[in-house]
């Protein structure tokens, strides 16, 4: 938990929002977040939750920092180019917030990881950059019942959902159901896109920590930048859901 000197100074303008205050940042500072990716969406999502002061951040990638990943993702500097984005995030959060404890695995979202990197978390935030790896972590978070955060953009548009069946919401797959491998196809994507749907997702990763507000569970947060266009689309549970649905004792 932050000391005294640390809330008044750090936290100052939490601790007078009445929807934080100082149980809420101790909430936070005792929160343990898995964010899955340390690139676009990864990028805000972990130094907004850096700065925000969630005990213990995990972060897995198992990317390297290149050039072209410059253009939007704004945790990395021109100076890591090659290195393991796990390092280079895990060293510009550790200089945002040292009070923040870091865990780094580079490695990939598999069937056999994705249960192990979820354990012993509060929450998991997707920040991923395929479906594939979004349905295992699905899977994972359903048999772990942990909430899953999960965003996705392409050129101009992005999306926000929290996946929750534990408490009432649908899951990942309830949404967007497995239809198979698909080859991955690399898209455009403006470069600030990114920093508003990775905020979006670390302030609805705050309030769910906390508590605050309406939350995204049962809803998807349709943003389209280009038209200056936001949508909230309600979504439900499946009952015959392969992963949380009545026979697997969820719904």
């Amino acid at each position: 938990m932050p000391d005294g000197a640390a809330l008044e100074g750090r936290y100052a303008r939490h601790l007078v929002l009445p929807e934080i205050g100082s149980a809420g940042q101790n909430r936070l500072a005792a929160a343990r977040v898995l964010v899955v990716g340390a690139g676009g969406l990864g990028s805000p999502v972990l130094l907004y939750l850096a700065a925000a002061g969630v005990g213990q951040l995990t972060i897995a990638d198992d990317d390297v920092v290149s050039l072209s990943n410059l253009q939007r993702q704004v945790l990395h500097a021109t100076s890591r180019l090659g290195d393991p984005k796990v390092a280079s995030a895990a060293d510009r959060l550790a200089d945002l917030n040292p009070d923040v404890r870091i865990v780094a695995h580079p490695l990939r979202v598999t069937a056999a990881t994705a249960p192990i990197l979820v354990t012993g978390h509060d929450l998991v935030v997707d920040c991923t950059d395929n479906l594939a790896a979004r349905h295992l972590l699905n899977r994972a978070c359903v048999e772990a019942g942990v909430p899953l955060l999960s965003g996705a953009i392409a050129a101009w548009e992005g999306q926000v959902g929290l996946y929750d069946p534990s408490h009432g919401g649908p899951c990942f797959a309830c949404v967007f159901p497995e239809t198979g491998s698909r080859p991955e196809q690399g898209k455009g994507v403006v470069g600030a896109l990114p920093g508003i749907v990775g905020a979006t997702m670390a302030l609805e990763a705050i309030k769910t920590i906390i508590g605050a507000g309406a939350s995204l569970r049962g809803q998807l947060l349709l943003i389209d930048t280009l038209w200056n266009d936001r949508r909230l689309v309600r979504v439900a549970r499946d009952p015959a859901c392969p992963v949380c649905g009545r026979e697997h004792g969820i719904c």
